[in-house]
């Protein structure tokens, strides 16, 4: 391979791994999360941390964090290879049911916390008698239905076996 057909193809790599990773930044994960996992997804062996900090021209600290965030979304594996003593990692494959797993249990969670907030919100509105109270408790009904709507529809994504 000559230097100039290296030369593109590591362009084009650099501009699979940032268009893929725009992508995946919608998914809540922060830009260096979406460019390691894009460039392990790419890799066609595990890498190392010391690997993975060459490729993206980040500090180890950096791999070092952003691989925990991706192992804990369960995007990533750690793997072993005889002989190599340092941890390998590998992107899962299956993209679509990891990204959307992920995404819908989060959304979940999270809209689990804000109907709960919004509901003490709602409780301690009993204890006042302001001109403004009505407004306020259809309001925080509008905005808990939205939530529940939401949960009905993610929870429906989960059931579906669309994961």
């Amino acid at each position: 391979m000559t230097q100039s057909d290296h030369s593109q193809l590591e362009r084009v790599n650099n501009q699979i791994v940032s268009e893929f990773s725009k992508t995946l930044e919608m998914f809540s994960l922060n830009k260096t999360e979406a460019q390691l996992f894009v460039t392990l997804y790419l890799n066609e062996a595990p890498m190392t941390l010391d690997e993975m900090k060459e490729s993206l021209g980040k500090s180890k600290t950096a791999m070092s964090y952003a691989i925990r965030r991706l192992l804990e979304f369960n995007l990533v594996e750690r793997v072993w290879q005889k002989g190599v003593r340092k941890d390998l990692y590998e992107a899962r494959e299956d993209l679509y049911k990891k990204f959307m797993k992920t995404y819908v249990n989060r959304w979940l969670a999270s809209l689990n916390i804000q109907i709960n907030n919004l509901a003490e919100i709602q409780e301690d509105l009993t204890h006042y008698s302001d001109s403004h109270k009505e407004l306020f408790e259809r309001k925080i009904q509008d905005a808990i239905f939205f939530h529940r709507s939401l949960e009905e529809v993610f929870s429906s994504i989960k059931k579906n076996d669309f994961l």
